[in-house]
């Protein structure tokens, strides 16, 4: 079962048997956020869909060294080699050190991903902390004669790169097909030719965030930083890299580019690409404005929002649809997703308090063994079938009606026999909390269940019922809280 894992590899367009590079090590890299906002419901999806990829690796047993970065400089307002960098033009609306915003937006990151159990990474590497070695590689690109210079910038030469290699092998898009497509901007004169991408850009007077290079004062491209964090952690050709399908072209084109100029290999064996979160028919992103925030989710203050959704709602909203497809948002998809969530998390519950305890003595049931069997079967296809969470959650429910049947005694335990059943007990915590990383988040917060104690302690009271007094008492106790009665009414304090 375990070794049937196919991926579908954006490289070569097609499903492969996955086979690491270095068995049982598995090098993965995912490119991580640009730190001057807050994470929206995109972010999510890369990061959920990423998390339950290196989970199930490392369920079968592999050891992942998961690097996923953090862009702190380079990456400018287009998305290209012009235009402000967008953290330092944060930092001056804010009045702060760029590093105060990335800081806290770093902070804010990685306070969303706890709550949506996503696992930090191996190694979290920042961009402005390896500026060295990124302007090592970009020396190196030159020495091959696939890099100039420029008035103080570098730019990576595509036409000379073309003579060696293929640009555009992971997107599959032609170079001549760009250049026809290719706007003329103010800045673009300094380049050889107008697909050359900047390695390393000279800094103008005003700019915040520079540093000293051979060519001068500056700051690298925001492609080169991956090349080179990548290529430090996980060596120059490694297993998977991944990252949402809208970096698939330029960005990652180019760290391909970058990467066969200096090792001549492919950068990753594997290239995975989670898809678009669409609203209304439109991708939501920050550069069309449309995009929800994981705090506006979470708190339910968006306009578009008719209540507040949980972070495991969101969670399971994101993997209920295959990574590579499309995936819709609305408030009515997101309330279906939080009753198929609770359904669930509701079973988790259940089965984790069952143990074997058959009420007959009979034969077991040959069908029912079957069919548990071929469902947990199926739950190992679905996710080794490039990582089909959707498929997997139809079999996790198929799974559910016989916790049920079950706890409810439509069946009795001795039906299914004790291998049987520590089967389906350990198959559905297994994918459900650890494979697909949802756990149990309620909505009531402990306060609110401590005020709804102090109703009936004060009812209890009321009706003089001492029995029920001293029994709340004596158990609030073993937590460590005691009960006081005052002017105003019931309190508590801790003891």
């Amino acid at each position: 079962m375990h070794s049937s894992l196919q991926v579908y590899n954006s490289l070569t367009r097609q499903q492969e048997v996955f086979k690491p590079v270095n068995p049982p090590y598995v090098g993965m890299y995912v490119c991580g956020p640009t730190v001057y906002g807050l994470s929206h419901i995109g972010h999510a999806r890369c990061y959920i869909t990423f998390d339950v990829i290196q989970r199930y690796l490392k369920h079968l047993g592999y050891q992942v060294r998961y690097v996923r970065n953090i862009t702190d400089v380079g990456h400018l307002e287009r998305d290209g080699d012009e235009g402000e960098d967008k953290i330092a033009k944060q930092a001056q609306l804010e009045k702060l050190e760029p590093m105060e915003v990335v800081q806290r937006y770093m902070n804010s990151f990685h306070n969303d991903m706890a709550l949506l159990n996503v696992q930090p990474p191996s190694i979290e590497p920042q961009a402005s902390g390896h500026i060295p070695e990124q302007i090592q590689i970009i020396q190196q690109i030159i020495d091959q004669g696939l890099a100039y210079e420029s008035n103080g910038s570098v730019y990576f030469n595509i036409t000379a790169y073309e003579k060696k290699r293929e640009y555009g092998k992971l997107s599959g898009r032609n170079i001549h097909d760009l250049l026809a497509g290719t706007r003329v901007l103010a800045g673009q004169s300094e380049k050889k030719f107008p697909l050359d991408f900047a390695l390393w850009k000279k800094a103008n007077k005003t700019h915040i965030m520079r540093w000293p290079s051979p060519w001068g004062e500056g700051f690298p491209g925001w492609h080169i930083e991956c090349t080179a964090l990548a290529t430090k952690y996980l060596g120059p050709y490694f297993d998977i890299h991944g990252g949402g399908i809208d970096l698939l072209f330029p960005h990652h084109e180019c760290e391909i580019a970058q990467s066969q100029a200096v090792q001549s290999t492919t950068l990753a064996k594997y290239w995975l690409h989670n898809n678009l979160v669409m609203i209304h028919d439109h991708k939501m992103s920050k550069s069309l404005g449309n995009f929800i925030t994981l705090e506006e989710l979470f708190q339910g203050i968006h306009p578009l929002l008719s209540q507040a959704y949980s972070p495991m709602v969101l969670r399971f909203f994101v993997l209920q649809a295959h990574y590579r497809s499309t995936l819709s948002f609305s408030n009515e998809a997101l309330q279906a997703s939080e009753k198929g969530y609770l359904k669930l998390i509701n079973g988790l519950r259940v089965v984790k308090k069952m143990s074997y305890t058959p009420s007959n003595l009979g034969n077991p049931n040959p069908d029912a063994i079957s069919q548990i069997e071929q469902y947990v079967a199926s739950c190992y296809q679905a996710i080794n079938d490039d990582f089909n969470t959707a498929k997997l959650i139809a079999e996790l429910f198929q799974l559910l009606r016989f916790i049920y049947a079950l706890e409810y005694k439509q069946i009795d335990f001795y039906k299914l026999g004790k291998t049987t059943f520590e089967l389906l007990k350990k198959t559905y915590i297994l994918f459900v909390e650890d494979i697909l990383g949802l756990q149990e988040h309620c909505k009531a917060a402990p306060q609110e269940f401590l005020s709804v104690i102090l109703k009936m302690y004060a009812q209890a009271k009321q009706q003089k019922n001492y029995e029920q007094i001293d029994l709340l008492r004596a158990e609030l106790k073993k937590l460590n809280i005691m009960l006081h009665d005052t002017a105003r009414g019931v309190d508590w304090s801790y003891i």
